[in-house]
């Protein structure tokens, strides 16, 4: 039976086929990853080959780039032997088998950080066969450094809010409470916000008070934290009011006491300071002996000289004129400490009564001083 070119056709495409299904596959494995950020995870890319794909075996893996206006990153490449490439990966990422050429192009990743999530490409090449894959991984972090605060007055009658944050983790994150101590149970009017992590108390009693825990948590781990709630009486606000005005006033009291006894005090020292200073301008300097000494002489001689003048000019003017010069020469030949305090001529009563004096009766003293 002779074959129409129809057939002849659909024999090549068979043969086709079967030739490819018998070239290199890459076997099914999961598509989608998570992990824990710190962890290590494996990507599978297991593949088989048939006779025909004679060419070097070349793999590769690549960080597909969420833009596409920015080429992918290599990860590590395999021709002969493992390359890892430069990025983020250095250091972290190797082939899981030694021998990737016996079948499994399979890597792992350790220290997982949570910018290693994306989408990877296993990429086989061993001509004529080509294949490659991708698969999703997510890295999650866990909840950590989880805070618990009251937030509002501890006391009995007031509203106030119990919150939980935790400051590492992976989003969506929850927060559920419990009471540890006591009666262990949620006061009746407390609510609980799961998204927020607050717990809103209204109309505290000291039945509250006790010991709270928070936990928080996401698809990867929990973290948790405790918090004291100690309700007690109201505090006498009027009292401590009235009590700080009044220390207070006493301060400033005080204090401005301080000031003017520093003020009069600095006064004092100030006008102690000027009259030590001050110069006393009415009070005429003290006179020298020598200077009381030649005044003295000075005036007896004046006299006995006006005196003497009245006497007749034929019977005094030599006497006169020698005494006179005999004092002076010997005033002035002297040193002012060796002048001797001069003594007048006594002159009879006859005398003085001729030159004009005038008699004057003194009177005379006891031993005891009384006038006699």
């Amino acid at each position: 039976m002779a074959l129409t070119g129809s057939s002849l056709l659909r024999l090549f495409l068979f043969s086709l086929s079967c030739a490819l299904l018998s070239a290199l596959e890459l076997l099914q494995s999961e598509k989608r990853y998570e992990g824990v950020q710190g962890d290590k995870i494996i990507l599978d890319c297991k593949f088989t080959l048939a006779p025909e794909d004679t060419g070097t075996l070349d793999i590769e893996w690549f960080l597909v780039s969420p833009d596409n206006q920015q080429s992918d990153m290599t990860v590590i490449v395999f021709t002969g032997k493992p390359y890892p490439q430069e990025g983020q990966l250095k250091g972290r990422v190797d082939f899981v088998s030694p021998t990737p050429e016996d079948g499994d192009a399979s890597i792992v990743i350790s220290n997982l950080k949570e910018i290693d999530s994306g989408t990877y490409q296993c990429k086989v090449k061993k001509l004529p066969g080509t294949q490659n894959k991708k698969v999703t991984l997510n890295v999650y972090v866990k909840p950590a450094k989880t805070r618990c605060y009251v937030e509002g007055r501890q006391e009995i009658g007031q509203d106030l809010n119990m919150k939980c944050a935790a400051n590492e983790g992976s989003m969506p994150l929850s927060y559920s409470w419990l009471k540890v101590s006591g009666q262990e149970k949620l006061p009746a009017t407390a609510t609980a916000d799961a998204t927020g992590g607050t717990l809103s108390v209204k109309n505290a009693s000291q039945e509250y008070s006790g010991t709270y825990k928070c936990l928080s948590k996401n698809r990867v781990g929990t973290d948790e934290c405790l918090v004291i709630l100690n309700v007690v009486p109201p505090s006498n606000t009027a009292g401590i009011i009235a009590g700080a005005i009044i220390g207070t006033l006493l301060f400033i009291l005080v204090l401005g006491i301080l000031i003017f006894f520093c003020c009069r005090k600095q006064k004092e020292k100030k006008y102690e300071k000027e009259i030590q200073h001050e110069i006393r301008e009415d009070v005429a300097p003290p006179k020298s002996r020598t200077s009381t000494a030649r005044s003295y002489i000075g005036s007896n001689i004046g006299s006995n000289h006006s005196s003497l003048g009245s006497l007749s000019p034929s019977n005094m003017d030599g006497y006169s004129k020698a005494r006179y010069n005999q004092v002076l020469s010997e005033e002035t030949d002297r040193p002012p400490s060796q002048v001797p305090n001069y003594v007048p001529p006594k002159v009879a009563g006859p005398n003085l009564s001729r030159m004009g004096a005038i008699p004057v009766m003194i009177p005379a003293q006891s031993k005891d001083g009384s006038i006699v």
